[in-house]
């Protein structure tokens, strides 16, 4: 794809609009989807789309200027320019926007890019919605002043610098059963979100985006189990120190894969029997309950064998 625009929303976030380098039509996407950018030799960045869903010309995507991560941001800030054309892969959609009588929608920092595309659907719905949205500064939170114009008193801002942090007990709380919350934005206000549900019993209700590995506490130590990959007929053991994703590569099985962290979805593979250690950021508790999937970058076998659609 061809970069037609690089266009600064704020002073640390950069706007990229993409379209394909041969002129014809993109995929349609929907509200939630995010893409892979290629930026380099192993270097492939997930960052959400937050253009219009039906803009078949042109897909749009924000990034966040992080000068001490992993590179991906650097490289978009300081070095792609336009005219340049890049790899894209996707998309894909793992943080679904799910039917529901209202939505009560949570945003931290950058975090907002893929809630605009959700909250223009369900505005155009007509449902009943709500966004409280959260940064440091007034000045840094991207799109606010759009969002302001367009959706008046729906819109709430919290800058830290002037209001402290997100009431989450307060607004979590006082939402009515049924709500819909999608959440997205830095671990803290994630992590935070997921503890105040459980104390809720809303867990149900909550939809999460991440695009760095959840923290746990809860990682057992890693043993040795044997997988087999049902469709190519190859039975491998895997050791402490691997992942089901480098031994299938190693023997020219072909999953594909992106940040192999658990967290883009790229390598969920179906589960035809046994049971997981679920060590991703993607799936639902529910999801996971039904060990129908497993993400084979870094989640593992809970006991000594499993098979997959591989």
């Amino acid at each position: 794809m061809e970069v037609k625009a690089k266009t600064p929303i704020t002073d640390a976030i950069t706007q990229l609009t993409l379209v394909r380098a041969d002129g014809r039509d993109l995929p349609e996407w929907t509200p939630g989807s995010h893409i892979d950018l290629v930026l380099g030799p192993d270097m492939v960045r997930q960052y959400s789309l937050c253009g219009e869903p039906g803009d078949l010309r042109s897909w749009k995507v924000s990034v966040l200027h992080q000068p001490d991560g992993r590179g991906g941001s650097v490289r978009v800030h300081r070095d792609v320019r336009e005219g340049e054309t890049l790899t894209v892969r996707g998309p894909r959609n793992n943080f679904r926007l799910v039917d529901a009588p209202r939505y009560l929608f949570i945003a931290g920092g950058i975090g907002i890019t893929p809630l605009l595309s959700m909250i223009e659907s369900v505005d155009r719905a007509g449902a009943s919605w709500s966004l409280t949205y959260g940064g440091r500064s007034r000045h840094n939170m991207a799109f606010a002043d759009d969002l302001k114009q367009a959706h008046g008193d729906a819109v709430t801002f919290v800058p830290e610098d002037t209001h402290g942090r997100i009431d989450l007990a307060g607004i979590l709380s006082g939402a009515p059963p049924r709500t819909a919350v999608y959440v997205c934005g830095p671990e803290g206000l994630l992590g935070a979100v997921e503890t105040m549900a459980a104390e809720l019993d809303i867990d149900d209700q909550i939809h999460l985006e991440r695009f760095t590995p959840r923290t746990r506490t809860d990682m057992s130590v890693a043993d040795d189990f044997d997988v087999e990959f049902v469709r190519t007929g190859i039975t491998l053991s895997i050791g402490p120190d691997e992942s089901i994703l480098q031994a299938a590569r190693a023997v020219g099985i072909a999953a594909p894969f992106s940040c192999s962290e658990g967290t883009c979805g790229t390598c969920e593979t179906n589960i035809v029997s046994g049971l997981v250690d679920h060590r991703d950021s993607v799936l639902s508790p529910a999801e996971r309950e039904a060990n129908s999937t497993m993400m084979i970058c870094i989640s593992r076998a809970a006991g000594p064998k499993i098979s997959l659609d591989l």
